[in-house]
């Protein structure tokens, strides 16, 4: 009985430290620094946009005054479009905070 033995290189043991970040498993890309405060910009400018009426209008006996169009635009763009979850969250809490600091502001669309 012949016995061939192949040589095999022994192979170098990869450390976590050292593998690309894609590689990774579980491991997500975070987003650079631009895009996030891109869309911190974005939240906060559809967060301020309301449509005033200058003749306040009634519904079910409550005056209307103004309407948040744009955080309604925001609501469905952040949950289209931000994969995270928590990131989801804060977005939110952003856009609740400065559309109920907006409202008090002169500023909007008036009909």
């Amino acid at each position: 009985m012949s016995q061939t033995q192949t040589y095999r290189k022994p192979r170098h043991r990869t450390y976590a430290r050292n593998r690309p970040r894609r590689s990774r498993v579980g491991s997500q890309l975070s987003e650079g620094d631009g895009i996030y405060f891109l869309k911190l910009v974005l939240v906060v400018l559809l967060g301020t946009l309301w449509l005033k009426f200058a003749i306040p209008m009634e519904w079910y006996g409550i005056p209307v005054t103004a309407f948040p169009l744009g955080a309604l635009l925001a609501l469905v763009a952040i949950r289209l479009f931000e994969k995270n979850e928590y990131d989801r969250k804060i977005w939110f809490a952003v856009l609740v905070i400065v559309t109920i600091l907006s409202y008090f502001v002169p500023a909007g669309i008036v009909i």
